[in-house]
Protein backbone atom coordinates (compact mmCIF):
# COMPACT_ATOMS: atom_id res chain seq x y z
CA UNK A 1 0.00 0.00 0.00
CA UNK A 2 3.30 2.22 0.67
CA UNK A 3 4.12 1.68 -2.14
CA UNK A 4 1.11 2.26 -4.43
CA UNK A 5 0.93 5.78 -2.43
CA UNK A 6 4.66 7.00 -3.17
CA UNK A 7 4.18 6.28 -6.86
CA UNK A 8 4.39 9.02 -8.96
CA UNK A 9 2.69 7.24 -12.04
CA UNK A 10 -0.31 6.51 -9.26
CA UNK A 11 -0.93 9.67 -8.33
CA UNK A 12 -1.06 11.40 -11.75
CA UNK A 13 -2.91 8.24 -13.17
CA UNK A 14 -5.58 8.26 -10.15
CA UNK A 15 -6.77 11.97 -11.56
CA UNK A 16 -7.37 11.01 -15.02
CA UNK A 17 -10.39 8.17 -14.02
CA UNK A 18 -10.08 6.67 -10.38
CA UNK A 19 -10.35 9.81 -9.02
CA UNK A 20 -11.55 12.42 -11.54
CA UNK A 21 -12.62 15.31 -10.13
CA UNK A 22 -15.65 15.60 -12.16
CA UNK A 23 -16.97 12.23 -12.84
CA UNK A 24 -16.00 10.44 -9.61
CA UNK A 25 -15.83 13.48 -6.84
CA UNK A 26 -18.57 15.59 -8.55
CA UNK A 27 -16.35 18.61 -7.94
CA UNK A 28 -16.15 21.90 -10.08
CA UNK A 29 -19.73 21.66 -11.25
CA UNK A 30 -20.28 24.84 -11.67
CA UNK A 31 -17.89 25.73 -14.40
CA UNK A 32 -18.23 22.42 -15.77
CA UNK A 33 -21.90 22.93 -16.26
CA UNK A 34 -21.56 26.78 -17.87
CA UNK A 35 -19.06 26.66 -20.11
CA UNK A 36 -18.92 23.86 -21.89
CA UNK A 37 -21.53 24.89 -24.76
CA UNK A 38 -18.72 24.30 -27.05
CA UNK A 39 -15.56 22.10 -27.52
CA UNK A 40 -13.45 25.56 -26.93
CA UNK A 41 -15.09 26.25 -23.95
CA UNK A 42 -14.27 23.58 -22.32
CA UNK A 43 -10.70 23.01 -23.55
CA UNK A 44 -9.77 26.57 -22.48
CA UNK A 45 -11.39 26.56 -18.96
CA UNK A 46 -9.14 22.86 -18.58
CA UNK A 47 -6.01 24.47 -19.64
CA UNK A 48 -6.40 27.87 -17.03
CA UNK A 49 -7.52 25.04 -14.41
CA UNK A 50 -4.08 23.38 -15.71
CA UNK A 51 -1.88 26.14 -15.15
CA UNK A 52 -3.21 27.41 -11.89
CA UNK A 53 -3.43 23.94 -10.38
CA UNK A 54 0.33 22.93 -11.11
CA UNK A 55 1.79 26.59 -10.02
CA UNK A 56 -0.08 26.23 -7.12
CA UNK A 57 0.98 22.95 -6.01
CA UNK A 58 4.17 23.23 -6.53
CA UNK A 59 4.70 26.34 -4.69
CA UNK A 60 2.19 25.45 -1.69
CA UNK A 61 4.63 22.02 -1.80
CA UNK A 62 7.56 23.92 -1.70
CA UNK A 63 6.64 26.29 1.36
CA UNK A 64 4.47 23.83 3.26
CA UNK A 65 7.05 23.80 6.36
CA UNK A 66 7.00 27.50 6.63
CA UNK A 67 2.91 27.76 6.46
CA UNK A 68 1.90 28.14 10.39
CA UNK A 69 -1.01 25.94 10.23
CA UNK A 70 -3.57 28.40 11.24
CA UNK A 71 -3.14 30.80 8.26
CA UNK A 72 -2.88 27.93 6.01
CA UNK A 73 -6.49 28.47 4.03
CA UNK A 74 -5.57 32.43 3.78
CA UNK A 75 -2.30 31.68 2.25
CA UNK A 76 -3.44 28.88 0.17
CA UNK A 77 -6.06 31.40 -1.51
CA UNK A 78 -3.98 34.34 -1.89
CA UNK A 79 -1.97 31.69 -3.77
CA UNK A 80 -4.13 30.41 -6.12
CA UNK A 81 -5.32 34.10 -6.74
CA UNK A 82 -2.08 34.95 -7.84
CA UNK A 83 -2.31 32.43 -10.53
CA UNK A 84 -5.39 32.80 -11.35
CA UNK A 85 -5.21 36.50 -11.79
CA UNK A 86 -1.98 35.73 -14.40
CA UNK A 87 -4.39 33.27 -16.14
CA UNK A 88 -7.07 35.52 -16.68
CA UNK A 89 -4.97 38.42 -17.79
CA UNK A 90 -2.90 36.25 -20.35
CA UNK A 91 -6.41 34.59 -21.64
CA UNK A 92 -7.90 38.65 -21.94
CA UNK A 93 -4.93 39.64 -23.90
CA UNK A 94 -4.28 36.76 -26.06
CA UNK A 95 -7.66 35.74 -26.19
CA UNK A 96 -9.96 38.36 -26.05
CA UNK A 97 -13.23 35.96 -27.71
CA UNK A 98 -12.59 33.29 -25.44
CA UNK A 99 -12.18 35.25 -22.17
CA UNK A 100 -15.16 36.79 -22.89
CA UNK A 101 -17.11 33.58 -23.73
CA UNK A 102 -16.02 32.33 -20.38
CA UNK A 103 -16.96 35.01 -18.24
CA UNK A 104 -16.82 35.00 -14.81
CA UNK A 105 -16.04 31.68 -14.85
CA UNK A 106 -11.96 31.82 -15.23
CA UNK A 107 -12.06 34.52 -12.22
CA UNK A 108 -13.80 31.98 -10.10
CA UNK A 109 -11.23 29.01 -10.14
CA UNK A 110 -10.30 31.04 -7.23
CA UNK A 111 -12.73 29.35 -4.99
CA UNK A 112 -12.58 26.56 -7.32
CA UNK A 113 -13.23 23.29 -4.76
CA UNK A 114 -10.72 20.73 -6.80
CA UNK A 115 -7.86 23.34 -6.69
CA UNK A 116 -8.06 24.27 -2.85
CA UNK A 117 -9.33 20.80 -2.34
CA UNK A 118 -5.57 19.37 -3.63
CA UNK A 119 -3.74 22.28 -1.72
CA UNK A 120 -4.81 21.23 1.99
CA UNK A 121 -5.32 17.56 1.21
CA UNK A 122 -2.33 16.82 -1.38
CA UNK A 123 0.14 19.50 -2.03
CA UNK A 124 0.53 20.50 1.73
CA UNK A 125 1.43 17.52 3.25
CA UNK A 126 3.96 16.29 -0.11
CA UNK A 127 6.73 17.04 -1.79
CA UNK A 128 7.10 18.95 -5.04
CA UNK A 129 7.55 15.91 -7.64
CA UNK A 130 4.27 14.50 -5.79
CA UNK A 131 2.57 17.78 -5.48
CA UNK A 132 3.24 18.34 -9.82
CA UNK A 133 1.90 14.26 -10.52
CA UNK A 134 -1.10 14.76 -8.34
CA UNK A 135 -1.81 18.17 -9.84
CA UNK A 136 -1.24 17.70 -13.67
CA UNK A 137 -3.19 14.10 -13.32
CA UNK A 138 -6.18 16.04 -11.40
CA UNK A 139 -6.33 19.00 -14.06
CA UNK A 140 -5.56 16.77 -16.87
CA UNK A 141 -8.93 14.60 -15.82
CA UNK A 142 -10.72 17.58 -15.42
CA UNK A 143 -9.95 19.03 -18.84
CA UNK A 144 -10.67 15.97 -20.79
CA UNK A 145 -14.51 15.71 -19.04
CA UNK A 146 -14.67 19.50 -20.03
CA UNK A 147 -13.13 18.66 -23.54
CA UNK A 148 -15.66 15.54 -24.49
CA UNK A 149 -18.89 17.49 -22.38
CA UNK A 150 -18.63 20.25 -25.04
CA UNK A 151 -17.64 18.13 -28.16
CA UNK A 152 -20.68 16.50 -27.55
CA UNK A 153 -22.99 19.52 -26.60
CA UNK A 154 -21.54 21.41 -29.43
CA UNK A 155 -22.21 18.18 -31.93
CA UNK A 156 -25.77 17.94 -30.91
CA UNK A 157 -26.65 21.12 -30.42
CA UNK A 158 -24.69 23.42 -33.80
CA UNK A 159 -23.41 19.96 -35.73
CA UNK A 160 -19.75 21.30 -35.19
CA UNK A 161 -16.69 20.36 -33.18
CA UNK A 162 -14.44 23.18 -32.34
CA UNK A 163 -16.15 25.47 -34.79
CA UNK A 164 -15.94 22.80 -37.87
CA UNK A 165 -18.43 21.65 -39.64
CA UNK A 166 -19.12 17.89 -38.65
CA UNK A 167 -22.91 17.13 -39.08
CA UNK A 168 -24.57 17.56 -42.33
CA UNK A 169 -26.83 20.72 -43.20
CA UNK A 170 -30.06 18.38 -43.56
CA UNK A 171 -28.94 17.57 -39.49
CA UNK A 172 -31.31 19.63 -37.38
CA UNK A 173 -29.84 20.33 -34.62
CA UNK A 174 -31.09 19.95 -30.97
CA UNK A 175 -31.29 23.75 -29.58
CA UNK A 176 -31.44 21.92 -25.87
CA UNK A 177 -27.62 20.93 -26.22
CA UNK A 178 -26.40 24.25 -25.88
CA UNK A 179 -28.67 25.19 -23.31
CA UNK A 180 -28.33 24.62 -19.48
CA UNK A 181 -30.92 21.60 -19.56
CA UNK A 182 -28.58 20.28 -21.79
CA UNK A 183 -25.23 20.16 -19.40
CA UNK A 184 -27.18 18.77 -16.90
CA UNK A 185 -28.42 15.84 -19.21
CA UNK A 186 -24.95 15.10 -20.72
CA UNK A 187 -23.20 15.10 -17.91
CA UNK A 188 -25.59 12.74 -16.00
CA UNK A 189 -25.25 10.64 -19.18
CA UNK A 190 -21.14 10.83 -18.81
CA UNK A 191 -21.63 9.94 -15.16
CA UNK A 192 -23.79 6.94 -15.54
CA UNK A 193 -21.62 5.94 -18.56
CA UNK A 194 -18.66 5.94 -15.95
CA UNK A 195 -20.07 3.93 -13.20
CA UNK A 196 -21.29 1.83 -15.60
CA UNK A 197 -17.90 1.19 -16.70
CA UNK A 198 -16.22 0.82 -13.36
CA UNK A 199 -18.79 -1.88 -12.23
CA UNK A 200 -17.59 -3.99 -14.83
CA UNK A 201 -13.88 -3.31 -14.41
CA UNK A 202 -14.54 -3.54 -10.41
CA UNK A 203 -13.54 -0.23 -9.45
CA UNK A 204 -16.83 0.45 -8.02
CA UNK A 205 -19.14 -2.22 -5.62
CA UNK A 206 -22.11 -3.63 -7.18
Amino acid sequence: MATRKSSILYEFLKGLWRDNPVLRMLLGLCPTLAVTNSAINGLSMGIAVIFTLTMSSILVSLIRKVIPRQVRIPTFIVIIATFVTVADRTMAAFFPLISKALGPYVPLIVVNCIILGRQEAFSSKNPVHMAIADALGMSIGFTLTLTVLGIVRELLGSGTIFSIQVMPESFDTWLVMILPPGAFLTLGLMIGFANWINKKIGLEKK
